[in-house]
Order: C-alpha cells, then sequence, then structure tokens
C-alpha cells in the first residue's frame, strides 16, 4: 500500500516538474521572440518618385520609390524619438513614419495630378488608341501606373476623368492646379507669344505651349548633322535605282519618299485596309515592292525620310465624312482646291495618320516620319466665319493648338516606335503671328525634331521684304532675309528648337518673269539658308521627282556649305 502512494506521489511530482518545464521554456521563447528582431522584404512607396531616409549620423540618402529593402520588426529610439529601421544593402537607415508597402502596385501613392499641357487619354499604356483629349488646368484622379522606373518615376498613369478613364504620360502632370495653369516663362518667352494674340484667326500664340522639349537621340538612329536630300513620290520610287545613282554622284545623304501624299497612298498599308479602305485600294504599290524599294535605300547608306500627308486626304474623307471638314451649305464634305480635309481638330484623324506612321517605321525602317498639310485649308476665314464650314471643333480649341497638339502625340508615339519626327511648314510661319491655317513656327519648332520650312521664291509676294525686283529672280537675298531676319529670330524665342532643314525650290518658276532653276540657283537658295543661319540641310521639292532635273541641277549639292 505505501509503495503504490509514493509512486503516485513521485507521478504527481514529475507533472508537476514537466509543467513548470514546459511553462519556462513557453516564457522563454515569448521573450526571446520578444526581444529578437525579424525582417520582412518590403518596398518604398511614396507620392513623388523618392524617399527620404536617415542614416545614424542624421544625414539624410533619397532612395527611388518602389526600391526593395528588408524592414525591421524591432524599433530603435534615438534622442527620445522611435524610429523604424530598414536595411538596404547590408546598410541599416531610418524613418519615423512607415514609407513601405508589400506590394509593388501600392509604392506610389500620389492620389491626384493636374495637366500641365494639354494631352491625350489614352485607352491603353501600349496602344495608341485616344479616349479623349483633357485641356491645361484639370485634375485628374490617378488609380494606377503602368510601370515603375528605376529612378522611381513612372511613365504613365492610370487615371480617371470625368467618367472616362485609360492613362497619360506623366511628364505632363503637376502636383497643384496654380503650378498646372502656370506658361512656361524663362527669359520672357510667354510674354513674347503673348503680345501677338490672335491676329488671323488661326490662334492664340498665348495659347500655346513652350515648355521645353528635349531633342533625343535614338539609339540605333544616327540623324546626319546636315541632311541633303532628294524627293521621291510614290509612282517615282519604282526606279528607286536610278535615284540612287544620281545621288551618289551628287554628293546627296538622304532621301524624302512619300508615304502618303494625297490621293496617292505609296502602298497597300495594313493601317488603310482597317481604317481607309480606299487609300487601300488606290495604293500605288505592292507593300513588299516598297518595303524592297527603302530597304535598297537604306542598303546603300541613305537616311530615309517618310513623308505624310497628315490632315489633305480625299480618301480617308471620303470613307470618313464624320471626320472631315462639312459644307454645311450641301452637308458633305467642304471641298477647298478641289480635295476633301479631314479636320485636324478630329482626334480619329490624328490616330490614323500616326498608325500609319508607325506602321511604316516598323515594317519599312524609316529614319524619320515628315508631316506635310500639318494644318488647317489656307484663305478660308471669310466662310468660317459666315458658317459655311463646320470644322469639327468638339473641343473648342484654336486651331494652332490643335496642330501643337497632334505633333506632340504623333512626335511621343514616333519616338518610341524609334524614329524621329519632322513637320512641314509655309515660309510665312516665320512671321511674327500665328497664321490663318494654324501654323505658328515657335510653337511647332519647339516639340519636333525637325522644322522644314517651304519658301519658295515663286511663292512670295512679287516685292517682298521691300526687294525692287520680283523676289524669285534673286533667291539668294531673298532666302537669306527670310532665314535670318524671320525664321532664325523665331528659333530663337523658344528654349528647344528643332533642327532647321529646309525645302527649295527644284522646278523653274511659274510666274513671270519666268526663271530656270538650274544648278545656280539651287546653289543660291541653300547659301542664302545657310548664311541666315538655317543649316540643318535642305530637301528638293520637284512635285514629279524628274531625274532629269535632278541630274541638271547635281552641281549645286557637291559644295560644302556648311564651311
Amino acid at each position: 500500500m505505501k509503495k503504490k502512494k509514493r509512486k503516485v506521489k513521485r507521478k504527481i511530482f514529475y507533472f508537476f516538474f514537466f509543467f513548470l518545464l514546459v511553462v519556462a521554456f513557453s516564457v522563454g521563447v515569448l521573450y526571446f521572440l520578444k526581444e529578437s528582431e525579424t525582417k520582412e522584404e518590403v518596398y518604398l512607396a511614396s507620392a513623388s518618385s523618392k524617399v527620404t531616409l536617415l542614416k545614424k549620423k542624421k544625414k539624410e540618402i533619397e532612395l527611388p520609390r518602389g526600391t526593395k529593402v528588408w524592414k525591421s520588426s524591432k524599433k530603435e529610439t534615438i534622442e527620445e524619438k522611435e524610429y523604424i529601421k530598414l536595411e538596404y544593402q547590408k546598410k541599416t537607415y531610418y524613418t519615423l513614419t512607415d514609407v513601405t508597402v508589400k506590394d509593388l502596385k501600392e509604392a506610389v501613392q500620389e492620389k491626384e495630378k493636374f495637366v500641365r499641357t494639354s494631352l491625350v487619354l489614352y485607352e491603353k499604356p501600349e496602344d495608341i488608341s485616344i479616349v479623349k483629349s483633357v485641356k491645361k488646368g484639370e485634375a485628374l484622379e490617378i488609380t494606377g501606373f503602368d510601370q515603375l522606373n528605376e529612378d522611381g518615376t513612372v511613365t504613365m498613369y492610370q487615371v480617371k476623368h470625368g467618367e472616362d478613364t485609360g492613362y497619360v504620360y506623366a511628364k505632363y502632370l503637376v502636383d497643384s492646379k496654380e503650378e498646372a495653369l502656370k506658361n512656361y516663362d524663362e527669359e520672357n518667352t510667354y510674354q513674347i507669344h503673348k503680345a501677338r494674340g490672335d491676329r488671323y484667326n488661326g490662334g492664340d500664340a498665348g495659347a500655346l505651349d513652350y515648355y521645353p522639349e528635349e531633342k533625343i537621340k535614338i539609339e540605333g538612329n544616327e540623324m546626319p548633322k546636315e541632311v541633303r536630300s532628294l524627293y521621291i513620290n510614290a509612282a517615282a520610287i519604282k526606279d528607286v535605282d536610278q535615284y540612287i545613282a544620281v545621288a551618289k554622284d551628287a554628293n546627296i545623304n538622304a532621301f524624302v519618299v512619300d508615304i502618303k501624299d494625297n490621293t496617292a497612298p505609296a502602298y497597300d498599308s495594313d493601317v488603310y485596309k482597317e481604317l481607309s479602305p480606299t487609300n487601300y485600294k488606290k495604293a500605288l504599290n505592292k507593300k513588299e515592292d516598297y518595303k524592297n524599294y527603302i530597304q535598297k535605300l537604306k542598303d546603300n547608306g541613305f537616311y530615309v525620310i517618310g513623308r505624310i500627308t497628315a490632315f489633305k486626304d480625299d480618301y480617308y474623307a471620303q470613307d470618313h465624312k464624320e471626320s472631315a471638314i462639312l459644307d454645311t451649305r450641301t452637308g458633305s464634305q467642304f471641298v477647298h482646291n478641289h480635295s476633301y480635309w479631314p479636320s485636324a481638330f478630329s482626334r480619329d484623324v490624328w490616330e490614323f495618320n500616326v498608325r500609319l506612321a508607325i506602321e511604316a517605321v516598323k515594317e519599312m525602317g524609316f529614319h524619320e516620319i515628315q508631316f506635310d498639310y500639318v494644318r488647317f485649308p489656307d484663305g478660308t476665314t471669310k466662310l468660317e466665319k459666315s458658317g459655311v464650314m463646320d470644322l469639327r471643333n468638339t473641343y473648342e480649341e484654336d486651331k494652332a493648338q490643335a496642330i501643337q497638339q497632334f505633333l506632340m502625340y504623333a512626335r511621343d508615339e514616333i519616338h518610341k516606335a524609334g524614329a524621329y519626327i519632322s513637320a512641314d511648314v509655309f515660309g510665312e510661319s516665320a512671321n511674327q503671328y500665328v497664321t490663318a491655317y494654324g501654323q505658328y513656327w515657335p510653337a511647332i519648332s519647339n516639340v519636333v525634331d525637325v522644322i522644314s520650312a517651304m519658301p519658295y521664291p515663286d511663292h512670295f509676294n512679287t516685292y517682298e521684304y521691300g526687294f525692287k525686283v520680283p523676289v524669285w529672280t534673286i533667291p539668294y537675298e531673298l532666302l537669306k532675309t527670310w532665314s535670318g531676319e524671320y525664321a532664325a529670330q523665331r528659333q530663337k524665342e523658344i528654349p528647344t528648337p528643332a533642327i532647321g532643314r529646309t525645302w527649295i525650290q527644284a522646278y523653274n518658276s511659274i510666274k513671270s518673269p519666268y526663271v530656270t532653276y538650274d544648278a545656280s540657283k539651287m546653289e543660291e537658295q541653300i547659301k542664302g539658308l545657310y548664311e541666315g543661319g538655317l543649316t540643318g540641310g535642305y530637301i528638293t521639292w520637284s512635285a514629279n521627282s524628274s531625274l532629269e532635273k535632278y541630274k541638271q541641277i547635281a552641281p549645286a549639292f557637291r559644295k560644302d556649305y556648311l564651311s
């Protein structure tokens, strides 16, 4: 009996002893867990591109948001303040507030931005489809982003504007409405243009954008310092070998080749097939043939520029009456100079032209896209004011605003495709006013890579600039005055002017007294342009791309005008 009692007592003792061990172990574990330090992988987050952290000696360091760091479970008290500890590249940093998130998608924390420069709202970041345009000063709700760059910036924000959602380029946004409504006015830039106003119904010079637009260099696509170009239309390109021979003999290093001229689409583009069946049916070349012609030019070392007539396009206007300038008297497309004009206010027209440009860059390998007829019809002010013309002005913009914004949209997308962008303008646009058809040299030059004016001597008034003889008889004097006293001055009125590469008249004058534009007249034009300050090169305008004419004027191109 006594043995049984002793056994029971021992069992009870062992039970309590084991129980005490478990309790002690548990308390120890809890204490250890409380006192030990654990780390979790997180991302720096902020409403701006950088996050400021402290080192122990109170030195600050900035790291891009989205940077992966380790967050300590243990805080550290420094001078009676409790800091969160973060580890980055085996170094410890501190912050008073939690600037980390577990999900990288939450690293971008701004909730609202304002439009500094009027922009387009894209349907998707990887596509150029336009949802709508949004004006300067308007607010956008930030709902996401496309990608977080290494420096903490984003390329595009996902936004909501009214009932619409989409994506916009971050570079055009700022943090406050006050900042958004400001105009770029370094060195009195904005005041120069504001004073010019709107003289001819083409738009207010003070309503345009003059913020600096950095001119880029595209890797693998080097633009010659001086581009010496011959023009080839879409029919003449079939004789590409002969043009190559002439160009090599004449010291030419580039060609401007039509992708789309009015009523002369160059090839049966897939973009035409989808968006303009009439252009598709009327194409002058098969795609593969055209591609081979362009490849020959490139294989022979030429810089190749693709020309697109943007807003003079009979066939697109036929296919999309709703986007063409309307004649309110007839309810049909307005006819100007025997042609229909898709409106430069119509966003689907923007998209069509840029889709065509991107296709040509990617499939044909163009180095540069040049937009011609990047304007409204000329000489129509009275008809517009009388209500005869409906320009389809959905967003209530100035003409010049629409032209500049189209070129900004085109530039952003064509640069992404790997090519440069140029714009053709009338010689008149070098004057100190916005032209009636919406071209204003400073606004265009500020946003494109190359501005190509068309100051053909026989297009000027007979005694322009006070000359005592018809100006097309003295092209050197005329173009030196035009370039030096007008175009070059407009270039100085903006922070980031484009390269000035100018069209020259390669046809005999069409006005009396008739002048044969031979090699000497080519030389006079180029010399006048270069001495006036436009030294980026030249392009010959011969509508029929006459090989015989090019051979005759070749001696002018063998000379060195830069030195």
